[in-house]
Order: C-alpha cells, then structure tokens, then sequence
C-alpha cells in the first residue's frame, strides 16, 4: 500500500519561509515522478512543481525562482522549499506520486501566508 503524508505547513508572514516535506512509503521517489499542488479556497487545485523520475524538475511561473523541489532518497521523501512567501501562497498543499498506471495523493498540508 502506497502512502504520502505531508507535513511541513503552518503560519507565517509574507516574506517568510516554510519547507513542506512528503514522506513516501510503499513505493520509491527516487524512480517515479513527484509533484506537489496546491488548493486555494474557492479555486481549483494548481500544480506546483515537478521532479521527475529522472531527476529534471519544472516550476509554476508563479513559484520560479521562489519554491526549490528535491528529494531525499534515504528518507524517501520528497520536499518543497518555499521561500518568499507571499499571501497568494495561502493553500492546501499536496504531494503527488504518478506514473503510467497510477496516481496518488497526500492527505495535504495548509500553508497560510499572513500578509
């Protein structure tokens, strides 16, 4: 059984840092692809960063430059740094494994960014 749990997230002041962490268990970061989303309240889920399986990541434009993805093939976790917070970060964040024949979703983390 696959499972991604998520933690990382809380308060904190526009200008701020948090790092969001996805612990993996039942399958292996570092030979699938990883995502992390995000779900604002009244909108839909966005996609926010990338790594694949191969080790390329890719960005929201929204994020770049801001939010760093990595992973941590001891821990098998996956990890999204975030700096520079600003307000419009405020979301539910999720970790995501996907591949050919699967998808599956962390329980999501709550990121609220006080301006």
């Amino acid at each position: 059984q696959v499972q991604l749990v998520e933690s990382g997230g809380g308060l904190v002041q526009a200008g701020g840092s948090l790092r969001l962490s996805c612990a993996v268990s039942g399958r292996t970061v570092s030979n699938n692809h990883m995502s992390w989303y995000r779900q604002a309240p009244g909108k839909q889920r966005e996609l926010v960063s990338t790594i694949s399986s191969g080790g390329s990541t890719d960005y929201a434009d929204s994020v770049k430059g801001r939010f760093t993805i990595s992973r941590d093939y001891a821990k098998n976790t996956v990890y999204l740094q975030m700096n520079s917070l600003k307000p419009e970060d405020t979301a539910v964040y999720y970790c995501n494994m996907w591949g050919f024949s699967f998808d599956y979703w962390g329980q999501g983390t709550q990121v609220t960014v006080s301006s």
